[in-house]
């Protein structure tokens, strides 16, 4: 039973426990088993309580008898990457500096989801403060790739697409920056969607920069996608960045979803690209399909979205710089027993408690907002994203959907590039651009190399239009199944 369980999507555990055939219970032990099988080569969880998994599950049950669910998804599983605040549930977020943190609050997609019944647990590795493209730089280890366990997950919501990948949580939820969920989730052949800037809030999120940071989920089908995007959006009082948009009822825009004949715009600088050969092909074979099913393709140019990758990593890391200011060893966050007076304390407790990585980027940060620096690099830099925003304007004025890759190559070995900042980087050059325009971008499932790694290409759509990249998806998925693989743990 606990390997057809792990298979089977949220909407399928659904069915089953209509038909009596499950309890929830029963699903969230089978779960609980597998990751205590499995979880050991894959570190995709850094921690998790199962008694209180255990009694969510049983208190969903209990509604099922009185009829009195609160969503489609109640009693289903949903597990976090552990930077979104699960009260009196470790906050880590990969790092030594809050390796103690324990919040006495949730955060709002949290309230969200267990106000609709979901059982909410788990706490899931991943890159430290977000930043990384490997899941390497976590200081609770790294997270193996199910499908080969010597190869990354990527980033930085490794564990949140390799416990979606292994069937440790039908959905996991992760967080995106500069392609934190839509990269990994190219690597671990699942569907990874980042929604509109403003469409999920971020309260409870811990900050990596907060003009790009958005909540979104990983999943094994579009259907699960569709389902948990409606339960996690909205306006939120907490969050000022929250936009009030019309939630669509994307479960019921995806059932015609056969009969969507967008017209897709194919970005030529991005296919200019160095990529790998048996990445370059799926992705054609993609746009090869779209043709054939009668979509309109048609040849567009991004020019701005070349210099993505420079004006993120300043715009990022000075948004970074001011975050991390907070974690300084006096209020909450691991404090320095070396410290003899009041200045150590924030030097060697900041020393200590970060990574390299993080250090790195707090360093770029604070370099580029310093005196004299300020309009050279980080106003510079929002003056080029706002070029890489009209680029995007101007070419949804002809096109419904953007194509482009997820990633210019397939899951890397690990250690590969961890010492090579600059190619790690590289790494998210395809994702990056919709992060800068805030827009909505998903990543979709779509082969394997000849080594069995996933291979995916990415929609973006314009602002608010999620609906267009789960049609759009949908479409795909329906004469195609390369979702449908799971990857072998030694069952």
């Amino acid at each position: 039973m606990e390997t057809s369980i792990a298979s089977l999507t949220a909407l399928e555990l659904k069915a089953k426990l209509e038909s009596g055939e499950l309890t929830s219970v029963s699903i969230m032990t089978a779960i609980l088993d597998r990751v205590k099988a499995h979880n050991g080569a894959i570190n995709a969880f850094i921690g998790y309580d199962e008694a209180d998994a255990l009694t969510q599950a049983t208190a969903a049950d209990e509604r099922r008898k009185e009829g009195s669910l609160l969503s489609p998804l109640d009693g289903i599983p949903v597990a976090l990457k552990n930077n979104m605040a699960l009260a009196d549930q470790p906050l880590t977020c990969g790092s030594k500096i809050l390796e103690n943190f324990v919040p006495p609050y949730n955060s709002t997609v949290v309230d969200k989801l267990k106000a609709a019944g979901v059982i909410v647990w788990g706490r899931l590795n991943m890159d430290e403060f977000a930043m990384g493209s490997s899941n390497e730089t976590s200081y609770f280890g790294t997270t193996h790739n199910p499908w080969d366990l010597d190869r990354t997950t990527g980033g930085s919501s490794g564990g949140s697409a390799a416990a979606a990948a292994a069937g440790f949580s039908p959905i996991t939820l992760g967080s995106d920056t500069g392609g934190s969920i839509r990269q990994p989730a190219s690597f671990c052949g699942v569907y990874g969607l980042k929604p509109t800037y403003g469409r999920v809030s971020r309260f409870g999120l811990v900050a990596f920069a907060s003009s790009l940071d958005q909540i979104g989920p990983f999943a094994r089908s579009v259907d699960d996608i569709a389902v948990i995007l409606a339960l996690i959006s909205g306006l939120d009082a907490k969050d000022s960045s929250s936009y009030p948009a019309e939630i669509p009822d994307y479960a019921a825009e995806i059932e015609n979803a056969a009969d969507y004949r967008p017209t897709i715009g194919v970005p030529k600088e991005y296919f200019e690209y160095p990529m790998d050969e048996e990445v370059l092909a799926s992705i054609k074979e993609a746009i090869a399909y779209y043709k054939r099913k009668g979509c309109k393709i048609k040849e567009i140019s991004l020019p701005n979205s070349s210099l993505a990758v420079p004006t993120y990593y300043v715009i990022a890391t000075a948004e970074a710089s001011s975050n991390l200011a907070r974690f300084d060893g006096i209020r909450y966050t691991h404090r320095s027993e070396k410290a003899t007076n009041a200045l150590d304390v924030y030097f060697k407790s900041r020393g200590e408690g970060f990574g390299e990585e993080v250090k790195r980027r707090i360093i770029l940060g604070t370099f580029a907002l310093s005196s004299g620096y300020h309009d050279a690099y980080y106003l510079k830099a929002q003056q080029v994203r706002t070029l890489i925003r009209n680029d995007f304007s101007s070419n949804f004025e002809e096109v419904d959907l953007i194509i482009t890759p997820t990633a210019p190559t397939p899951a890397f070995k690990l250690d590969e590039e961890v010492e090579d900042p600059l190619t790690m980087y590289l790494n998210d050059i395809f994702t990056i651009p919709a992060n800068l325009a805030g827009l909505p971008a998903m990543s979709v499932p779509c082969g394997f190399t000849s080594q069995k790694l996933p291979v995916a290409f990415h929609l973006i759509a314009p602002h608010f239009e999620e609906s267009r990249l789960l049609k759009a998806a949908k479409l795909f998925e329906q004469d195609n199944d390369y979702h449908k693989a799971r990857p072998i743990l030694g069952e």
